[in-house]
């Protein structure tokens, strides 16, 4: 097998895909196919509606991203999300890796935007599988109140087109902008993603969030809506 599919094959320090805890979802999630366009899909629907969705999580740390930690967590936001998602693919023999994108989120809550100062979402990630000889990106980013509150269509996979944010919702309204393509990981970025955090959200801010996670005091956390 040529050594760049090798590469989206292989467990890491943060996509620990040979964690028992991991293999044990992997195995569970597709048990009864040996299909990898159905097994992609187990696995994509399984991540997105099992995992919640949360930006106020820490994000500063190789182990805040990893995949057997996510698991345990049962929250994350999109990148924690696409961590899992991207192990348990390698974890049943699916070539798989992690894409970044810089998206303007124009349905994201006054709550969301004043808490990052921004309504770009830096480094937002999905994941790409090698499935019947293309790549095709998943994102499981959000789970089933996330779609209902904010009247979007749910993100559906087939496994054979890629399944990306949509750019209305349910009313019309302008709601997911791709602004920038950052490529494709083996591994997660976790130095490019914290310098864009620091160029979209500013050095104090994430400081702050930084020190709160530090002190036990999650300066993130608020009873605000997603």
């Amino acid at each position: 097998m040529d050594t760049s599919i090798e590469e989206y094959l292989e467990p890491t320090d943060i996509l620990d895909s040979d964690h028992p805890d991991v293999v044990q979802f992997a195995d569970n999630t597709v048990e009864g196919t040996t299909d990898p366009v159905e097994q992609a899909i187990r696995l994509f629907y399984a991540v997105r509606d099992q995992i919640a969705y949360d930006v106020r999580v820490p994000f500063y740390l190789p182990e805040h991203y990893r995949a057997s930690n996510i698991l345990k967590w049962k929250r994350g936001y999109c990148v924690p999300k696409a961590s899992l998602l991207c192990a348990s693919g390698r974890a049943v023999g699916i070539p798989s890796r992690l894409g970044f994108a810089d998206i303007r989120n124009r349905g994201a809550t006054k709550e969301v935007i004043a808490m990052l100062g921004s309504d770009i979402f830096a480094y937002h990630s999905f994941v790409e599988f090698l499935l019947e000889g293309k790549w095709v990106r998943a994102t499981p980013a959000f789970d089933a109140p996330i779609f209902e509150r904010h009247r979007i269509a749910p993100v559906e996979f087939d496994g054979r087109s890629d399944a990306m944010f949509p750019s209305e919702d349910l009313d019309g309204n302008p709601y997911v902008e791709y602004l920038i393509y950052h490529g494709s990981f083996a591994d997660v970025p976790l130095e490019p993603i914290l310098e864009a955090w620091v160029k979209y959200y500013g050095p104090d801010r994430v400081s702050l969030w930084i020190e709160g996670f530090e002190n036990n005091q999650n300066t993130m956390q608020s009873s605000f809506h997603l």
